[in-house]
């Protein structure tokens, strides 16, 4: 049976980590909320299984992966199940958690990437709270994000096996996550991102590994792949940008 990826359905977002997976590894998927309400799927299904009164292993939110009976929530949480199945993790198990620190990282950064729009709180607007936007985005800019970036540099740099990939000699589901933050903060902050690949040589060197590889390039061109938009996690709004150092 297809795995099935609950997520918004016009949206990248965090359920794109978990897409990325999928499509490199040529997994059969359904996107149920992509799908139609006619067939069982859509965004009703998803709010079904979150507002559900007998499911024992309920999702707070999405995304959240159903295989069989099993219901798995959070990203990170996702690609540490999926990983062993796709090959794109370690076979020692504790190695294992040593990629999951990478994954979890990551999504620490991606809720800083968030808080750059919506730094007061996700129930107002962002035209709400432009103003805090705009400090709180000086700081990511300027603090945060090359905190970051350098460290993953440096794991890249460092790594025994060569810095082809964040972690050992093959791909892991952590060079897949990093290829989707690259290419978001590019989009939500290209003047701040000009010069990363001066800056950070080894992740971009990683990143263009990525989209070339045969199924990421198929699925990017593919209508399958949601453009970046002012909905999801990577937002562009001039203002809070910046000119590159």
């Amino acid at each position: 049976m297809p795995y099935e990826l609950y997520y918004w359905d016009s949206i990248q977002g965090r359920g794109e980590f978990v897409r990325l997976a999928l499509e490199e590894a040529g997994a059969g998927y359904i996107d149920v909320c992509r799908g139609l309400a006619s067939e069982g799927q859509g965004v009703h299904a998803m709010i079904a299984m979150m507002k559900s009164k007998s499911e024992p292993h309920i999702p707070l939110a999405p995304p959240f992966l159903k295989d069989g009976d099993l219901v798995i929530s959070h990203v990170a949480n996702i690609l540490m199940y999926l990983g062993p199945k796709f090959g794109l993790t370690p076979e020692d198990q504790g190695l294992r958690h040593v990629v999951n620190g990478l994954q979890l990282t990551i999504t620490d950064l991606v809720a800083e990437v968030h808080d750059t729009h919506h730094p007061i709180a996700t129930s107002k607007y962002y035209e709400e709270q432009k103003e805090e936007a705009k400090a709180r985005a000086a700081e990511f800019i300027d603090n945060r994000m090359p905190k970051f970036l350098g460290y993953f540099e440096r794991v890249l740099r460092q790594n025994p096996q060569g810095p082809a990939h964040i972690f050992g000699d093959r791909l892991t589901y952590v060079d897949l996550s990093l290829f989707q933050v690259f290419e978001g903060l590019r989009y939500a902050f290209p003047r701040a991102t000009a010069h990363l690949a001066t800056q950070y040589p080894h992740l971009t060197a990683l990143h263009d590994a990525v989209e070339k590889r045969p199924n990421i390039a198929r699925y990017l061109k593919s209508e399958r792949r949601i453009p970046f938009n002012k909905d999801g996690i990577f937002r562009h709004y001039p203002e809070l940008d910046k000119n590159a150092a």
